[in-house]
Order: structure tokens, then sequence, then C-alpha cells
């Protein structure tokens, strides 16, 4: 069973919905980040519309200075 605490703090909030990066989902799964990648790539119709959201620059880059100064919130 998953603790909800733990997934709580992996939340962040991107075009005003709750999301999780790709990264935590797969560490969720005790899987590699890769292979969750590439199962959604491959099987687009077992994911429910709107299950995956594609960064733009914009928001990668913000990502990329929230997490290179250590702070998640």
């Amino acid at each position: 069973m998953l603790n909800l605490e733990i997934i709580e703090e992996k939340l962040l909030e991107i075009r005003n919905k709750k999301v999780l990066l790709d990264r935590d989902v797969a560490e969720l799964y005790g899987i590699e980040t890769k292979r969750l990648n590439d199962a959604v790539k491959n099987n687009p119709e077992k994911f429910l519309t709107g299950y995956v959201i594609y960064l733009d620059e914009e928001e990668t880059d913000f990502l990329r200075s929230k997490f290179s100064t250590g702070s998640r919130n």
C-alpha cells in the first residue's frame, strides 16, 4: 500500500492541476523512468485522457530552477 503522505509530498501544481513527474510515478511503481515513458509511448490507449501532459520550455526551466535550489514547493 502506498503512503499517501509520500505522494502528497511529490505533487506539484502545473497549469492549475496537481501532477506527479514521470520520475516520481516510476519511483512509486518501482520501475525506471524510461520504462514508464516507453509504456506510455507504446500503449497510449491504456492511459486515460489527460493522464500525461508534456511541459513546455518555460515550465521545464521553472522546474529545473526549483530543483537546483533544493526546493520542492
